[in-house]
């Protein structure tokens, strides 16, 4: 009874830990993402003529950006 008891608070434990470690690595992800590859994305269609591309991708990502900050 006692090994079951710790084996409950255990899979308690390690649980949590594991969703933190999630959250974590999604909020790492949505910060890497914003600040390295959408900027280098970007500069990469402006070099390659691609301009009329980049300009919507800017767009978009700024509404996006201004409505979550709102939210």
């Amino acid at each position: 009874m006692l090994t079951l008891i710790c084996l409950i608070f255990m899979v308690g434990i390690f649980g949590r830990l594991i969703g933190f470690a999630f959250q974590m690595a999604w909020g790492l992800t949505k910060i890497l993402l914003t600040f390295v590859f959408l900027p280098v994305i970007i500069l990469g269609c402006i070099f390659t003529g691609l301009f009329a591309v980049a300009i919507p991708i800017l767009a978009i990502v700024g509404l996006v950006t201004l409505v979550a900050s709102f939210a």
